[in-house]
Order: C-alpha cells, then structure tokens, then sequence
C-alpha cells in the first residue's frame, strides 16, 4: 500500500494476461514487460508456450496435463516474485480455478482479460506461422469436430472444444473487437496503472 504521504512503495505484484488461443495476449505481453523495463521495473516475461515443454516433455494433452502446467506456471511465479521482481504471466488458462489459485497465493494480483470474438480469434490465427503452438490449430479443430479426423500433438482447442471461462471481476478486462494492438494497449495500461495507483504500487 501507499505510505502515509500517499507516495507508491515497492511491491512485487503478478500481471496475468489472459484470453483465447490468438487473441493478441503475448503481443499485449510483450508491449507490457518492454513499457515496464523502460520505467526501471524489475519484471520477468513468463510465457506458457514457452514453459509447456519444459514442465511436460512429452505431452498427452490430457486436462490433467494442462491443469499440472498451470500449477507450475503459478509456482514459477511465486518464485521469481520471491527473488525481488514483478512478474507477468502471458496464458490462456481458460478454466478460472488456475487464475483464482493465482490470486489466493499472490497479495498483489490482477487479470488481465482480452475478450475476443471466437471468430476474430480464428482470422488473426488463420495466418499464424508455425512454432511453439500449431499453426491452424482452429481450423484443424473444427475438421475433427466435423469429420472425426485426428490431428497429432492436437489437444483441446480452447474456443471449440471448451469454453474460455470468464471472471467478470477481473481488474481489467479490454474488448479488443475492431482495435489493434496498439489501441488495446493503450486500454490495458491505462487500466493496470489504475490498478497499481489504487494499490499503492511503484
């Protein structure tokens, strides 16, 4: 919290962007932790896609594996806070119970939610390169969900397969229909720097 002249005070917080497969979460990430370096913040970037192979090698994209990496994801977090540094977290997480456990363990938590239409979702998808996560990874779900067809290293698709759980009372949540990055980040950190003058936070 501030101190009695109402100045902000160090805190190490958790910022977790969150949101469909392609939404725009690790661009808003990105622009996010490159701001913060700038402001002299001492912040880690911590990706799922980058973290999903190291916490499971060689994946059977079970609903126990993806609820045992977010376990993880929230524990890496906790860590790097202990060490003195803010950390934000750039996931999907569409169940609402691993954001929540989040939020019980961290003092200093908020949610960042890109609510994005399934539909604009698969467009900005439609022409993602492959890497970390599969490329057509909606297209292809929804071929399995009319044909049956099997795709490898193919899980859940999040917007097809199951439903983005949404917390109507997260810190901030930002429509990105009809906007580009650039003027969704603009709402994210207008509403974050809210969020940290409200809690006191540097």
């Amino acid at each position: 919290m501030s101190n009695s002249k109402g100045i902000c005070v160090n805190k190490n917080w958790a910022i977790w962007i969150t949101g469909l497969p392609a939404c725009g979460k690790s661009t808003i990430a990105r622009k996010l932790y490159d701001k913060l370096r700038a402001e002299g913040v001492k912040v880690v970037l911590l990706c799922m896609d980058d973290r999903r192979k190291i916490y499971i090698p060689n994946p059977e994209y079970t609903c126990d594996e993806r609820q045992r990496a977010y376990n993880l994801f929230v524990e890496d977090a906790l860590s790097i806070m202990q060490s003195g540094r803010c950390v934000i977290l750039d996931g999907s997480a569409h169940e609402l119970c691993w954001r929540n456990d989040a939020r019980e363990k961290i003092e200093f938590f908020a949610e960042v939610y890109l609510r994005c239409p399934v539909n604009m979702a698969m467009k900005r998808e439609s022409g993602r390169q492959q890497g970390l996560v599969m490329a057509g990874l909606y297209e292809k779900a929804l071929e399995r969900q009319r044909t049956g067809k099997e795709f490898k290293d193919l899980g859940e698709v999040i917007g097809v397969d199951v439903k983005f759980q949404e917390d109507n009372n997260a810190e901030c949540i930002v429509d990105t229909a009809g906007k580009n990055p650039d003027e969704t980040f603009e709402e994210v950190q207008a509403c974050l720097q809210k969020w940290r003058k409200m809690n006191g936070i540097c």
